[in-house]
């Protein structure tokens, strides 16, 4: 359906948000397909690789996602050995995701992919206008 001239939904912030997050998805997914990611798993690899060595709770909490989805994206990059489980210093019965070396080298590469799509994505946005819809959309994510 092309555009139509005016809609109910043109002042809809949660339908101007939900489409803008779909067509990033998209071209993060594509941008990440030569690496054998997608956005999810990429999020929790650089999380991993962030070196704040988060817990499988903490990745739920922080993407938004149910624990039981970040068991699986973990098992997933864990075989491919980006990433391994370490015991939680703090708590011995958690675990913490830490990025392996392979990891940590194929988030850089993947990082690089995602930011060239991001800039194609946006590039009707001025550098300045891209800085303020960021800063937006951490108040809206991170309301505390």
């Amino acid at each position: 359906m092309a555009r139509p001239a005016r809609t109910p939904l043109d002042d809809d912030l949660s339908f101007l948000l939900a489409r803008a997050n779909a067509l990033s998805l998209a071209a993060g997914n594509a941008a990440l397909v030569e690496f054998g990611l997608r956005v999810r798993s990429y999020s929790v690899l650089a999380l991993a690789a962030g070196g704040g060595r988060p817990s499988q709770r903490e990745l739920a909490e922080y993407l938004r996602l149910d624990p039981s989805q970040v068991v699986a994206l973990v098992d997933d990059l864990q075989r491919r050995g980006l990433v391994s489980r370490e015991p939680d210093p703090a708590d011995r019965r958690a675990n913490v995701v830490v990025a392996t070396a392979e990891g940590e080298g194929l988030f850089a590469r993947a990082r690089v992919a995602v930011r060239a799509a991001e800039q194609q994505r946006h590039a009707g946005l001025s550098e300045v206008d891209r800085a303020h819809l960021a800063e937006l959309l951490h108040l809206i994510a991170f309301p505390e």
